[in-house]
């Protein structure tokens, strides 16, 4: 007889395990196509210290695709066959969804576990797990009916683009860790949480699949389960900003870190890493290796895990980006139109007349008047222009002391600005990695189209405490007194600010602190103009940028604190 339970479960994990479908480098989980990596997927490239299951390994049984379980289940396609069990996309008929299957014959080594793991698995009825479906012993077969989602994508799908926004990785280790700490508190490990086992949906949420099943399905055990599971999300993180694996074996796509350096943090890994999320992965990490005198104390389960990212500053999402409406178009409704017919397609309407010229008494009357006006017009005007004329001589010998005057006072008035040539220019580096060392010369290349940029960060506007600043040291040959100078902007929004200061070389031989300021200014538009709030020359000029505006997304970097430079002019 058999016996069934129903509830909620896990997806098929498929990496690392040969296919039978015709391609043979493509796998399904959960009706997402993913790339396999043949080789990787394995306890040793996770971290895992579990321990293979022993006894009899039974054959895999003789299905196909049409075959029917429980006359509702029809098996479409093979995704994994493994170690005596197989994995299937499948059809519940009477139901009319797709779903996912796991089938061993009964008489399996691992049997007894797999259903009991699934009927665990199925009692928990958390949403941010893969629901259990079934749980069935038939006809020599046991087999775990589990959800098959063709809207989400896996972990390691989302990875081969790239690493995730600060802000989703944020969201993956809240979500995954709070799921894991419930499953903890009642009992469940996962023990094979990986880039394949973590899923996001396509409303944004996360997913995880397999839980206790999968690790069922192998046989994987472990005597610290919830150190395990830590570690293993602690990975996950790392991954997630980096794109890396956090060990020596390349893993999930991804590569591993290089050898004989040991565990060393995300920020090193990777430029513009979130700092916070950085520390937490190496916090989850510390189960192998990570020091404790750069970090906090180690994070060993899920609830402790949940406890460090509550009292972790939010990670902010990105600011949305608008697009500009269209300019206003007029209409060509013309005031008398309402009530006319619509001119057909085609016909050419007719230019109405100009109306004609003021026949009737009053115009007439009107036309005399006007002509009246004109000529007593031009009668003041000529009596004036002769007044005019006759007492010039009379004071010729004052206009030329007043021009003599003037002109002394002219003299005497500062001399107009003089555009000052930028003759090198070099990118000044306070601490940390350059930004955009070759791009310099585009801010003084006279097009606007060219800029020098900073990389991207994930706070702001101030840079501090990732960089003191950024900038670049402007050569302008000779001594020379700075009046202003003028900074074009790619980026708007809140806000940009800008110092300037007095150099004593392209490569000056003081921190900032050891240089005179010239002047220094902020905004929130496209362009920037620095006035000289004292009077030095100086030979050497040092732009630096202490605070950068909110960017959107573009080729060079994703969206975050960021500005570039276009054009840079000084005057004198």
């Amino acid at each position: 007889m058999a016996e069934r339970i129903t509830a909620a479960v896990d997806v098929a994990d498929n990496s690392g395990e040969q296919s039978l479908t015709a391609e043979a480098d493509q796998s399904t989980s959960d009706g997402v196509a993913q790339n396999r990596e043949r080789g990787t997927d394995n306890d040793k490239a996770q971290g895992n210290s579990g321990t293979e299951g022993s006894g009899k390994k039974a054959s895999p049984p003789e299905l196909h695709s049409g075959h029917k379980l429980a006359g509702r289940y029809r098996l479409e396609e093979c995704v994994t066959r493994l170690d005596g069990f197989s994995s299937w996309r499948a059809v519940d008929e009477k139901l009319r969804r797709a779903v996912g299957v796991h089938i061993l014959p009964a008489d399996h080594a691992r049997a007894r576990s797999v259903l009991a793991a699934a009927r665990s698995s199925a009692l928990l009825g958390d949403p941010r797990f893969v629901q259990v479906l079934d749980a069935v012993e038939e006809n020599d077969l046991v087999y775990v009916v589990h959800e098959w989602l063709p809207d989400a994508t896996e972990l390691t799908t989302l990875l081969a683009s790239g690493p995730l926004e600060p802000h989703d990785a944020y969201q993956l280790v809240s979500q995954i860790a709070s799921a894991m700490a419930a499953a903890h508190r009642e009992g469940l490990a996962h023990l094979r949480l990986n880039p394949n086992a973590v899923l996001r949906t396509s409303t944004g949420q996360w997913r995880i699949r397999g839980l206790a099943v999968n690790a069922a399905l192998r046989g994987i055990s472990s005597d610290t389960p919830q150190r395990t599971d830590t570690e293993a999300i602690g990975a996950l993180l790392y991954a997630a900003l980096t794109q890396r694996w956090p060990y020596e074996s390349d893993a999930y796509g991804l590569s591993g870190l290089p050898k004989d350096i040991g565990l060393i943090a995300p920020d090193q890994v990777r430029a513009g890493v979130h700092r916070g999320l950085s520390e937490l992965a190496m916090r989850a990490l510390a189960n192998d290796g990570a020091t404790a005198s750069r970090h906090e104390s180690a994070c060993t389960t899920p609830e402790e895990l949940v406890k460090a990212i509550g009292e972790m500053p939010r990670v902010r999402p990105p600011e949305p980006t608008f697009t500009a409406p269209p300019e206003y178009q007029g209409t060509s409704y013309q005031q008398g139109s309402y009530g006319r017919p619509a001119p057909r397609p085609g016909v050419t309407q007719p230019v109405p007349a100009p109306p004609p010229p003021l026949q009737s008494r009053t115009g007439k009357a009107l036309k005399w008047a006007v002509s009246a006006l004109l000529i007593a017009a031009l009668g003041l005007g000529s009596w004036q222009l002769a007044d005019a004329l006759l007492g010039q001589g009379g004071k010729s010998d004052d206009t030329q002391t007043q021009t003599q005057d003037g002109s002394d006072k002219n003299d005497k008035q500062p001399k107009p600005a003089q555009p000052l040539q930028i003759q090198r220019a070099q990118e000044y580096v306070a601490s940390g990695d350059a930004q955009a060392p070759g791009d310099v010369g585009k801010t003084y290349d006279g097009d606007s189209s060219t800029y020098w940029r900073t990389k991207r960060y994930n706070d702001g506007p101030r840079l501090a405490p990732y960089k003191p600043g950024v900038g670049i040291v402007y050569d302008l040959g000779s001594d020379k007194e700075i009046s202003t100078a003028s900074i074009g902007l790619r980026y708007t929004g809140d806000h940009t600010t800008v110092h300037l200061y007095a150099a004593d070389s392209l490569s000056p031989s003081t921190g900032i602190d050891g240089m005179k300021e010239i002047g220094t200014a902020t905004t929130s538009g496209a362009s920037l103009t620095v006035k000289a709030t004292k009077s030095i020359k100086t030979q050497y000029v040092l732009l630096w940028l202490t605070d950068v505006p909110m960017a959107p997304s573009d080729g060079y970097s994703g969206a975050g604190y960021k500005q570039a430079i276009t054009d840079v002019k000084f005057t004198g």
